[in-house]
């Protein structure tokens, strides 16, 4: 963080509302005087999702934009829980790729600032065998993408910890899913239905079909 901060005082941040997002917020606080972050949507206006953020904008003063999740582009592209009768018009669409530089170049044209930004991300190595070693081989900046990783090293007692000092809550997400709300597979789904009944309506008006994983479920249970 201190080479980036000698480069520029502003940056943005991929904000998913995880425990490693937060932490990340929390770590670039002390070394610039700009942080503009960006939540990537799966399903647009959540209720239970907009609290959440909502909380975060008031705990740090800050503005959190919205944009479409590349997945969510993916996802519509593969006619993901889509009935026959939407396929045409979704077709119709031409939905190309949605990648991160774009996105990050979204978020910096709506907030003018410039393009290229640095883009912090809450990514830690111990996540997993692979992120340990992409950031065994290449550090926590990624200089030809602008991309940087300012709690890439931090062990998980530590992100607590920090977390919990400065007073930050979690997301009602941990409780729900035991993670950030970024799919619509049954791990979210069921837990949405119950809870959020009006969120999950609001889930099926953008993948109809999803209730079939629903569906497998019960299928399952009354079978076995």
């Amino acid at each position: 963080m201190e080479r980036i901060a000698a480069t520029t005082d502003t940056v943005i941040l991929s904000f998913s509302a995880g425990k490693d997002s937060i932490a990340a917020w929390l770590a670039l606080r002390p070394y610039f005087k700009r942080i503009v972050p960006y939540f990537l949507y799966i399903v647009p206006d959540l209720e239970f999702v907009e609290n959440s953020l909502r909380y975060y904008e008031d705990f740090f003063e800050t503005r959190i934009y919205r944009l479409p999740h590349h997945g969510l582009w993916r996802m519509l592209r593969g006619l993901t829980f889509q009935p026959p009768g939407r396929i045409s018009t979704i077709e119709s669409f031409e939905l190309g790729d949605l990648d991160y530089e774009e996105l990050r170049d979204m978020v910096c044209v709506t907030a003018d600032i410039p393009l290229r930004t640095f883009d912090a991300k809450g990514i830690r190595a111990a996540d997993s065998i692979m992120r340990r070693s992409n950031f065994k081989l290449r550090g926590g900046i990624n200089w030809n993408r602008n991309f940087f990783y300012p709690v890439w090293d931090w062990r998980k007692a530590e992100l607590v910890h920090r977390i919990k000092e400065s007073g930050a809550l979690m997301p009602i997400d941990y409780q729900l899913f035991g993670r950030s709300f970024d799919g619509v597979d049954f791990r979210f789904l069921y837990p949405v239905k119950q809870h959020f009944p009006d969120d999950y309506a609001k889930i099926l008006e953008f993948f109809p079909l999803a209730e079939l994983e629903l569906k497998r479920y019960e299928y399952a249970k009354t079978t076995y």
